[in-house]
């Protein structure tokens, strides 16, 4: 594993990524946009804890486990700017415009250190799968080509339906930026809020996990 610093936030937060394997296909995985919704977070630290435990993939994977920090230890939706970082990317639909406080966009597309850092990511490494974790309406949402494998392995874990539609308008977001945009295959993954922690162990790092293996086996056939 190699743990590097992505970004610093606005009150210079470290925002952390860690990295395994040198060969294959590229898997991003990026909990915590969102400060109170931990399930994601809880779920991608067990992925960490379980890729450091034993990485037998051929693939590349990124885990950044806490990408917004200041909310996640505020316990709010946005960072401590009050943005909604998945309102906030520098996509062809963002809007200044937002329908509640808590969906603000910031003043600027892209104005936030913490997705600065993220559209320097992208640009940089060409993924073939991108994994955000949140927890809302129990789905898994797909946007971007060929990801449907991997859906269906999810869905297999989870019971959760396969949408292409999270249900209304999310200008600025990264399922729109990377999916829609950039042809990178992504899925929104939105565990069940409020679950108990043990069950997001049992259920969804498996799943997360098989879900790498399906991106591996699919990309190597």
């Amino acid at each position: 594993m190699k743990m590097e610093l992505f970004a610093r936030t606005q009150k210079q937060l470290p925002v952390f990524k860690y990295s395994f394997g040198s060969d294959g296909p590229r898997a991003l995985i990026i909990g915590g946009v969102h400060g109170d919704e931990p399930e994601g977070v809880i779920a991608a630290q067990g992925v960490l804890a379980a890729l450091n435990e034993s990485f037998t993939y051929k693939l590349q994977v990124t885990v950044i486990p806490e990408f917004n920090p200041e909310g996640i230890l505020n316990k709010i939706r946005m960072n401590s700017a009050g943005v909604d970082l998945n309102r906030n990317l520098p996509t062809k639909d963002w809007s200044p415009v937002a329908a509640k406080e808590r969906y603000f966009p910031g003043k600027s597309a892209g104005s936030e250190p913490e997705n600065k850092a993220l559209v320097q990511l992208l640009d940089a490494t060409k993924f073939d799968l991108i994994i955000s974790l949140h927890s809302w309406n129990p789905m898994i949402n797909v946007n971007g080509p060929s990801c449907e494998p991997e859906a269906e392995v999810i869905k297999k874990h989870t019971g959760y339906s396969i949408e292409p539609d999270i249900g209304y308008p999310t200008p600025g977001s990264l399922g729109t930026y990377s999916g829609k945009e950039r042809n990178i295959s992504t899925i929104t993954y939105e565990i069940e809020r409020d679950i108990d922690f043990h069950e997001i162990h049992k259920i969804h790092v498996p799943s997360l996990l098989d879900c790498l293996k399906q991106t591996e086996k699919r990309k190597h056939s």
